[in-house]
């Protein structure tokens, strides 16, 4: 077959036009043949081929670029916030590491210079198929050494329809010459659909750089720890040597990588080529995540790769909620404390604002979820337990409760419940006791409601995870011996905030709002415990007038810590908001010296000012069945003040009745204890409390008729054996004694 060339100013047809037959020399005359070159005679025949190819072939169609695209498939998962915005990203497929499509434009112009010039560097002049290239490589290899690896002359076309169809990849053993030419056709059809950047973008989208990292974004971020957009000139030579052989070992990268700068850049050296891969290609690529706010609820919803799951969260609620964790357990650092963990509720509909799990990098443990895992509940339950006897019509918020030592006979020994401060108030209301957080007021509450009734109305609040009876946690389930969620607890206090009304939380945004909620309280009861919560004078007993806890906005709020303190718990609502912030050590290791007050409660307050920044806080609306009453006490335990009652309650003086003079007793030991000696601990830090009521009208006082000095409180270092402790008259004589046992 003779071809001849063009004239000047001829029509190209079809067919000249893509196999690069415009006006110029083609396939040479034979009488050219001898003395054409080399080059010349290769190009007449690749143009021959193409010519008999364009003419013959015929290939189905190829997907469009917006489908192409569409199709993509990251290999992590999205978690959203209410406003779709990326919250967290999360890793769900293991083989193969692809983060986002990268549009063109977003991609450095030096990659992309280095990749035409490493793979293809008549891209955009050929259409599809470099014939002259492919011609020439076929000769190259035919006259190749032997063991000496065969030059390609795939174009980036070519290599973009082996990434999009599985019957044209790449083989260990190389295609065979049907699927060459498959691959060809299949390139001749994205030339004619697609335009040239859509091949060069989508190309850079699939193709696999090194391991695991496919696509641009993985490669940049795993190996350079950057976006496409800021590749630098070594960096993108280094990018494009890696894709003749992505697991070549790094001198092998660099001597590809310095001869492509040479070609542009002779008098360059490679020193810094060679830093650069040493600093990239030597370790585990490791692509850190651009978003990482939400971990803990990430690893709840997120179930598949390539998924968006948009949630209830507040993108910056959920950012402020962090923050502030971080900043408050650095400033407890040297109180043993690592851990901590927020939920922000919206009253109205419950949805989740904020979900943090743990304190991040400042823990040891991380993984676990604080918003979930089960914890001692310190006082955060007595709000519930002074509703329920105020419902119950047990008590008011003005009853008066005798704040006094406490021994309560059990099946398994004496329970004596004492406050944090180690002393006693005396005669108190009950919205003293309960804003001041005062233990023996609260266990003589559980008395009279029964543990049973109050595990019932606590699991009516949602706190489903005191499974065990009443009589099992006994009277310690007033002061939170029961293990339960910041999850539930908190919902739990939004029910207060609701009116005793309590409905489940939202996280998922296309979950529908529970419009039926349960009652869970009288409203009139939660509205008296809400105001009782929000009293800063009631507190003030045990907290001053200046806490933490006195907030700008209105907010109803409650401590509470652990035995040993191990748990810190600071929960309160305003009237939009309910936050719930527990503070402690996931190994169950005990805080020093640090109280609700101290370790929860400042995160609490900075989250509740910000979220009231620019929106006021009402206290709630009066509800039906409540009467406000101006009352007094006599005698006058407590000042005069305006009282809240359910109706039919109220009563406008609070008289209490006359008791005898308390006799003076022994508070602690107690008749029959036993203390056990800890080996473990060092003998001079284990001492044993003693302590009197009115110790003012005790003559003496002896420990196994030895003297000892009467005190309100002291402290003796415990010895084996049996002891009796006796109080003495002016006389001598023994008026009251207890023994107890030390092993």
């Amino acid at each position: 077959m003779v071809v001849a060339p063009a004239q000047a100013g001829a029509q190209v047809s079809p067919a000249l036009s893509y196999c690069n037959l415009g006006p110029g020399p083609s396939f040479p005359r034979r009488r050219e043949w001898g003395n054409g070159s080399i080059a010349n005679i290769r190009r007449g025949v690749a143009t021959a081929i193409c010519l008999l190819f364009f003419s013959s072939a015929s290939f189905g169609a190829v997907p469009s670029f917006p489908d192409t695209r569409a199709k993509f498939q990251s290999s992590e998962a999205r978690l959203l916030a209410r406003d779709s915005r990326v919250l967290h990203e999360l890793r769900m497929d293991k083989r193969v590491r692809r983060i986002e499509w990268v549009p063109l434009t977003e991609v450095s112009p030096a990659f992309i210079d280095a990749l035409i010039l490493s793979e293809d560097q008549r891209f955009f002049q050929h259409k599809g198929v470099d014939w002259t290239a492919m011609l020439s490589a076929a000769w190259d290899n035919l006259n190749a050494p032997a063991g000496k690896r065969p030059r390609g002359a795939s174009t980036l076309t070519m290599q973009l329809a082996g990434l999009m169809r599985d019957d044209l990849a790449p083989r260990v053993e190389g295609r065979t010459v049907a699927q060459k030419w498959d691959q060809v056709g299949a390139a001749r059809e994205l030339e004619r659909s697609w335009s040239k950047p859509e091949i060069l973008e989508a190309y850079l989208n699939l193709v696999t750089y090194r391991g695991e990292l496919q696509g641009i974004a993985a490669a940049s971020r795993g190996l350079f720890g950057k976006h496409p957009g800021g590749l630098d000139r070594d960096e993108s030579l280094l990018l494009a040597a890696l894709l003749r052989s992505p697991n070549a070992k790094p001198n092998a990268v660099v001597q590809r990588a310095c001869a492509l700068r040479a070609k542009v850049d002779a008098a360059s050296g490679c020193d810094n080529l060679k830093l650069e891969a040493d600093a990239a290609l030597k370790r585990i690529a490791n692509i850190r995540n651009e978003h990482s706010q939400a971990p803990h609820l990430a690893r709840k919803l997120l179930e598949k790769a390539n998924a968006n799951i948009r949630t209830t969260l507040d993108a910056d609620i959920q950012r402020t909620a962090i923050a502030a964790v971080q900043r408050h357990l650095i400033e407890l650092s040297g109180r043993n404390v690592e851990d901590a963990a927020v939920l922000v509720l919206d009253n109205a509909s419950g949805d989740v604002l904020a979900w943090v799990g743990s304190s991040g990098a400042l823990s040891a443990a991380g993984e676990i979820d604080g918003v979930t895992a089960l914890r001692q509940a310190g006082s955060t339950l007595k709000p519930f337990l002074y509703g329920q006897a105020i419902e119950q019509r047990l008590i008011t918020a003005a009853s008066v409760i005798d704040d006094a030592p406490l021994n309560i006979d059990t099946s398994i020994g004496v329970y004596t419940p004492g406050n944090y401060d180690g002393g006693y108030k005396g005669l108190v209301s009950a919205r003293v006791a309960l804003a001041g957080s005062l233990n023996v007021p609260a266990v003589k509450m559980l008395q009279r409601v029964g543990p049973e009734a109050f595990r019932r109305k606590l699991i009516s609040f949602g706190i489903d995870s005191l499974t065990e009876d009443g009589d099992w946690y006994g009277y310690s389930l007033a002061l939170g011996s029961g293990d339960v969620s910041l999850l539930a607890l908190t919902n739990a206090y939004r029910t207060l905030a609701n009116g005793g009304q309590w409905t489940p939380v939202r996280v998922k945004a296309e979950e529908p709002v529970l419009l039926k909620p349960r009652r869970a309280m009288d409203a009139a009861a939660a509205f008296i415990v809400a105001d009782m919560l929000a009293d800063n004078s009631a507190r003030a007993i045990t907290f001053g007038t200046d806490s933490t806890l006195a907030t700008r906005p209105w907010t109803a709020v409650k401590t509470g810590t652990s035995k040993d303190m191990r748990d810190n718990w600071c929960i309160g609502f305003s009237g939009r908001y309910t936050v719930g912030v527990w503070v402690g050590n996931f190994s169950g290791a005990p805080m020093r010296d640090v109280s609700g007050v101290a370790g929860a409660a400042p995160i609490w307050a900075d989250l509740m000012h910000a979220l009231h920044a620019d929106v006021r806080s009402q206290p709630p609306e009066r509800v039906a069945g409540l009467v406000s009453e101006d009352i007094a006490y006599a005698p006058a335990v407590e000042p005069p003040r305006r009282e809240w009652f359910i109706a039919g309650t109220e009563q406008a003086t609070i008289r209490i009745r006359e008791q005898a003079a308390v006799s003076s007793r022994i508070v602690y030991p107690t008749p029959g204890l036993i203390v056990a000696i800890d080996p473990d601990i060092p003998a001079a830090y284990q001492k044993l409390p003693i302590e009197l009521t009115l110790p003012d009208q005790v003559a003496g006082m002896t420990l196994n008729d030895a003297p000892l000095t009467v005190a309100a409180r002291q402290y003796w270092s415990p010895q084996r054996g049996r002891h009796t402790l006796a109080l003495r008259d002016a006389d001598g004589r023994t008026v009251e004694e207890v023994r107890f046992e030390v092993r």
